[in-house]
């Protein structure tokens, strides 16, 4: 029998149950023993789905808390002495990711960013100079043992020595952190060695930093690394996301057991790799998706696989692309979508008989079951619905104006200042205000058919009307209306799009508790009638400050989306951009002063490799402009990014020519402001001050010094004060105290300029 394996499973469950315990340990309403309960359930859970759709080797250590590689970080005792409190425990977890647990003292939370190309988020691994490495946290070692009491067929995950300190950051000067190298294998020698003694014949060692342009160093850190670590147990080596042909003479002779390639990110780097691995290696092809939510075309899958087969025997194993992690868990809870529509799709433990079926056809059974799978999806290619001519035409048409704005950045800065007269250092928010248990159950009633239209628009006009009350108190100087309408930032607008289809339960997760429900592309994308112009003109109709109009942009709709397959992203990019475009147009006639066209994702669809950069580049900047280009010089446009690394596209970021850019960079101290500096950033900017995933309200001096920080590196005139991020997932009471110290923070430093330009 071929075996088939998956590279990790969700852990958030599949009506999010995880989600719901941890914040309600996290709010002191459950015992951590009953958290750690609702784990325990989830992962057995899932193992015996797997193993009971197909999947013959299961993994082990998929399983996190809040992030997988914080809970490496936890395994070989690598945590910041700031959230150290005794012994290690699940509360020093939290403290490190959250800033504070129900234990413990709150300190500063650990940075989050990207995990490579995905909308999943992971804690940054902070390294000193004289770090010492031991092993710590026991959950690898203890969930072993619970799948083992269960009489599975398992497998370890273990994130890779070298992806590990790679992800990772110096947090002094004068080293790097890949001199702590022996120190760290050591400790996984430790860990192989007790997987080894626990009776574990195969560890998935998950290294996806190879997909990148390594620096020689690091390549050769593997050489050093896997020479270490060989012995144990069987190594099956696990980079995914892209490509590792530029990495194939390192890789050949790396002493591991097995390489799993991503067929899907990169299909043709099986040709290139498959004749120079040794011969007792195993292959696992990753064909099933991990990333999205398509059917597969088994028979052409099993085409494809059937010389590999034939060449490789047992030695082929057969595996998603990457984890199930970024997938939703199970289709079979869709009791909503069309039938057609639902025929197309495959959730994470329809991913697993997809496995078990193309496993069993490739071990000698008949086609036809592979064949009667395939044939929605191979139908869909000329279904008459997916494919709009009109879309298509009016794409066709576009040309190079209708990729700019009227006039340069310079001459429309001094026609918004004379229109808006707003202060130095405006404050404001990144949109969303806490979507209270209030707001959402409000907008399921009416989902439920419990209230009708007109109940539920007076209730969500009554939380706008609360959240521009609670902003002119708190001194806010540019308002938005709170986002009370809206289920998700993404989501909101799938909904009133042509072209998408919407799940109940597409849940996946984001960060820790953090998920997100994308929309699906299902075809080509319109716009039939404006999504956001009546709570937006109501909001700037109770104030006279002005009010943001709040949309996504397209390149964010596409990648917190799940896209098509079928056709470029570049086009449902412009299609996207095209519909946003109309919206601009709409909200400017209608009064609106300011609009807001957020980007968070557009770092996060870089390709892996610097070769592919500027091709993805051009085209995201040009659907960014596509959409914010109607307007006049008078009209401020606005994006907001996120948890990125800026350094790598700094100059297109300055290239979607936004008015003002709002980032992230509290968590970093204003550490990735530099980019904007070096770079000489043109336009106006506004550096988050504090940061809206801990729930502790800074203090007015902690602002005040970020504030002093950015003034070093940005002219006073074109800087912003903002928050982080939105504040939907935030309470109100934590919400209005922080503000009120931004805003405070604010009036001082005002003060200050002041009386220097006064002795000037």
């Amino acid at each position: 029998m071929t075996q088939a394996h998956t590279l990790g499973f969700p852990r958030i469950g599949a009506k999010r149950e995880l989600k719901f315990a941890l914040e309600a340990y996290w709010r002191g309403e459950i015992p951590q023993a009953e958290l750690l309960a609702v784990g325990k359930n989830l992962r057995q859970r899932h193992w015996q789905a797997q193993r009971e759709a197909g999947v013959t080797l299961l993994p082990v250590g998929d399983f996190a808390w809040y992030d997988q590689v914080l809970g490496t970080s936890l395994l070989v005792d690598a945590i910041p002495e700031r959230h150290r409190d005794g012994d290690t425990t699940l509360d020093t977890l939290f403290r490190v990711a959250r800033g504070r647990a129900p234990t413990g003292q709150p300190a500063a939370a650990a940075e989050m960013t990207k995990w490579f190309n995905t909308n999943y988020h992971y804690l940054v691994p902070e390294f000193h100079r004289e770090q010492r490495f031991r092993l710590g946290w026991s959950q690898l070692f203890d969930e072993v043992e619970e799948a083992k009491a269960l009489g599975l067929p398992i497998k370890a995950v273990l994130l890779g020595p070298v992806t590990y300190l790679w992800l990772g950051k110096e947090k002094e000067s004068g080293f790097s952190r890949l001199e702590l190298l022996d120190r760290l294998l050591i400790v996984y020698q430790e860990i192989l060695a007790k997987l080894a003694a626990q009776g574990v014949e195969w560890v998935q060692i998950d290294e996806p930093a190879l997909t990148l342009d390594l620096p020689d160093e690091w390549r050769l850190a593997y050489l050093r690394a896997y020479e270490r670590l060989a012995g144990p147990c069987k190594l099956l080596l696990t980079p995914y996301f892209g490509s590792v042909a530029h990495q194939r003479e390192l890789i050949t002779s790396l002493k591991v057991d097995g390489l799993h390639l991503d067929l899907v990110a990169a299909p043709e780097q099986l040709d290139s790799l498959l004749p120079k691995l040794p011969a007792h290696w195993v292959v696992s092809a990753g064909v099933i998706n991990g990333r999205n939510v398509w059917r597969a075309n088994l028979l052409a899958q099993a085409e494809r696989l059937a010389p590999l087969k034939a060449r490789l025997g047992e030695r082929l194993w057969i595996a998603t692309s990457c984890s199930l992690l970024h997938s939703p868990v199970d289709l079979s809870l869709e009791q909503e979508l069309p039938p057609r529509v639902k025929s197309w799709f495959a959730f994470a433990l329809q991913k697993c008989y997809e496995l078990g079926l193309l496993a069993e056809h490739l071990s000698g059974g008949a086609v036809d079951r592979v064949a009667a799978y395939s044939q929605p999806i191979i139908e869909r290619a000329s279904d008459g619905q997916v494919h709009k001519r009109a879309v298509q035409a009016r794409l066709a048409a576009l040309s190079e104006p209708d990729f700019h704005r009227l006039s340069a950045y310079p001459q429309r800065a001094q026609q918004q200042r004379q229109s808006l007269r707003l202060p130095l250092l405006p404050t404001t928010t990144i949109g969303s205000f806490p979507q209270t248990r209030e707001i959402r159950a409000l907008r399921q009633d009416w989902r439920a058919g419990r209230v009708d239209e007109a109940t539920y628009e007076a209730g969500i006009r009554a939380q706008i009307e609360e959240a521009i009350a609670r902003q002119e108190a708190i001194g806010l100087d540019v308002l938005v209306h709170g986002e009370a309408e809206r289920n998700d930032m993404v989501e909101y607008f799938g909904e009133q799009l042509g072209g998408f289809a919407i799940t109940r339960f597409g849940w996946v997760q984001s960060y820790g508790s953090r998920c997100v429900k994308p929309p699906v592309i299902t075809g080509d994308i319109d716009r039939p009638a404006p999504m956001t112009l009546a709570w937006i003109h109501y909001a700037q109709s109770l104030t006279d400050k002005p009010v943001k109009g709040m949309l996504t942009g397209p390149v964010t709709i596409l990648c917190w989306s799940f896209p098509r397959e079928d056709v470029s992203r570049e086009q449902s990019a412009l299609q996207i951009a095209l519909a946003i475009r109309d919206e601009v147009a709409d909200l400017e006639a209608a009064g609106v002063k300011i609009i807001q066209i957020d980007e968070p994702a557009i770092r996060e669809g870089l390709p892996l490799r610097a070769g592919d950069h500027q091709a993805y580049l051009d085209w995201a900047v040009r659907a960014f402009r596509l959409s914010a280009s109607p307007v006049a010089d008078s009209t401020q446009i606005h994006t907001h990014m996120c948890y990125s690394d800026f350094n790598l596209i700094i100059e297109a970021v300055a290239a979607l020519d936004a008015d003002v850019i709002t980032i992230e960079t509290s968590r970093s101290q204003m550490q990735l402001l530099g980019a904007f500096e070096r770079f000489n950033y043109p336009n106006e900017i506004g550096p988050g001050v504090y940061d809206i995933h801990s729930p502790n309200v800074p203090s007015q001096r902690w602002i005040e010094g970020l504030l002093r920080r950015a003034a070093e590196q940005i002219p006073v005139e074109r800087l912003w004060v903002n928050p982080d991020c939105g504040l939907k997932t935030r309470g109100w009471e934590e919400t209005e105290a922080a503000l009120h110290v931004m805003v405070a923070a604010t009036k001082a430093l005002r003060q200050e300029l002041a009386v220097v330009a006064e002795q000037v």
